[in-house]
């Protein structure tokens, strides 16, 4: 994909240009103090009344309120702290004749970088950040940048980027001594999250039989047509309405057009797809920013959970888009095509120093697909966590169509609690003994047994009455 390339210009000894050739800087607004030689995008000589994140971030609520009434800004009594220093921000911005917005930053070829937007894909509306700007404040492909920007002017292709205002919701100073992901320390997840909603059979049997924590690694494993997209739905939804400090972000990858959008319209969360009639190289344009997204707010202690659907449809794009490695494996899938979606699954943990990244990835089964059945033969084992979906109980019209028996959490006693684990242990014991040929077991099949299980499921208001009723008798 052809860009607009950005050099330094001949003079520039150090490399450290502001803005890209043919973006002068002498005919900025008057209002705006010069640029100074430091090639950050920090001014000095500041005007009279000027502030920038960092001081609005020490001030008081009530401190804030006073300063926007001074700059005649409506219904600033109901807003949030961050949101009236967004306010601020874009007002002054506004005064001097410029504009603020923000974007997540790719940085590409010669180091320079872009502010995307819809989907973290180009666009015409990216804005231009320059090479010394990224050095000076350390900015990480990921991260969300807002600041101070101008029109393109004569020639020029993009929006520039004048002056750094915050970096993942943090003064710029402050962001840039974030630790990298890679140095953090993983542990197990030991939080989990509730995802019980009343109404939802589903989710109150997800907390039973495969708990997720913060930090967990999941596989949903699914065949067509067995309800996994609303199952997801549900999880997004149970996490945007208990967790509203988690940010919750939703992959669709190579998905079908109408699902994106009702993905969209369902879910409180931040939903990024690419159609399955988009390039495969969209595919894993938008995994890679998707990941590097989440990385960035890890860093900052932030609590992140992924919903990545599908992680064979993304294995399958790498496969088409990564340089041959002269191997094949069973079903035409090229080794090197499974590195980049393990590192994209392998990111979730549990971080020691704070914060952590969660994720829950579908993968195919029962396609028909040779190619399908060795990637999650790759994948099988990688997480900590599994769900599995049921044909026959799906077909049967039997929801959620999960598979008990198959499905679980690695260390869920820690996620649970030892009282409630036992319990949960119980749960199986019993619902094994239903499946379990006569004489030992009520000798039913899947199907049977399931519809018996919820029935009695049914009938609680919640899993900590089911849980109570287990030993008052059986299934």
């Amino acid at each position: 994909m052809s860009r607009n390339r950005y050099s330094p210009t001949p003079d520039d000894n150090d490399g450290e240009e502001l803005l890209p050739p043919r973006m002068p800087t002498d005919d900025l607004p008057p209002l705006l103090p010069p640029l100074q030689p430091d090639g950050g995008g920090r001014r000095g000589g500041r005007p009279k009344g000027f502030f920038d994140m960092a001081q609005l971030e020490r001030e008081t609520l009530g401190e804030l309120r006073e300063r926007a009434k001074d700059l005649n800004i409506g219904a600033a009594g109901k807003m949030k702290k961050d949101d009236l220093i967004i306010r601020l921000l874009q007002t002054q911005a506004e005064r001097q004749g410029l504009e603020l917005r923000g974007g997540v930053i790719d940085i590409v070829d010669d180091n320079i970088g872009f502010l995307r937007s819809e989907h973290y894909l180009p666009g015409p509306d990216d804005i231009y950040v320059s090479p010394s700007q990224i050095k000076r404040f350390a900015l990480r492909t990921g991260d969300l940048v807002v600041g101070q920007v101008r029109p393109p002017k004569d020639s020029e292709k993009y929006f520039s980027l004048l002056r750094v205002e915050a970096v993942n919701g943090q003064d710029p100073e402050t962001a840039k001594n974030r630790p990298h992901f890679e140095k953090l320390t993983p542990i197990f997840p030991t939080e989990q999250y509730d995802l019980e909603t009343p109404g939802k059979s589903s989710m109150r049997l997800l907390n039973l039989v495969a708990p997720i924590g913060k930090g967990q690694r999941g596989l949903i494993v699914a065949p067509p047509k067995v309800g996994k997209t609303t199952i997801l739905k549900d999880i997004a939804n149970a996490i945007s309405a208990k967790y509203r400090d988690t940010h919750l972000m939703v992959a669709l990858i190579a998905e079908r057009p109408e699902e994106a959008t009702d993905f969209d319209r369902s879910v409180d969360a931040e939903v990024i797809s690419s159609t399955f009639d988009e390039p495969v190289q969209s595919h894993v344009r938008v995994a890679e920013m998707v990941l590097n997204r989440a990385r960035r707010l890890v860093e900052c202690g932030r609590d992140v959970v992924v919903l990545l659907d599908s992680l064979t449809r993304l294995s399958r794009a790498y496969n088409l888009t990564v340089p041959s490695s002269g191997r094949t494996l069973s079903g035409g899938v090229d080794p090197a095509a499974l590195y980049p979606p393990k590192q994209f699954f392998g990111a979730a943990r549990n971080i020691e120093e704070g914060g952590s990244l969660t994720i829950i990835a579908t993968v195919l089964v029962d396609t028909g697909s040779r190619m399908d059945d060795m990637i999650f033969e790759e994948f099988k084992g990688t997480g900590n966590m599994e769900v599995h979906l049921s044909r026959k109980l799906a077909d049967r019209r039997i929801f959620p169509a999960i598979d008990i028996e198959r499905s679980g959490t690695r260390r869920d006693e820690v996620l649970l609690g030892d009282k409630v684990a036992q319990k949960t242990y119980l749960m199986r014991r019993m619902f094994g003994q239903l499946t379990t040929p006569a004489p030992q077991g009520a000798g039913y099949d899947l199907t049977q047994a399931m519809e018996l299980f919820l029935a009695r499921f049914g009938k609680t208001k919640s899993n900590e009455e089911f849980l109570a009723s287990l030993g008052a008798s059986g299934m």
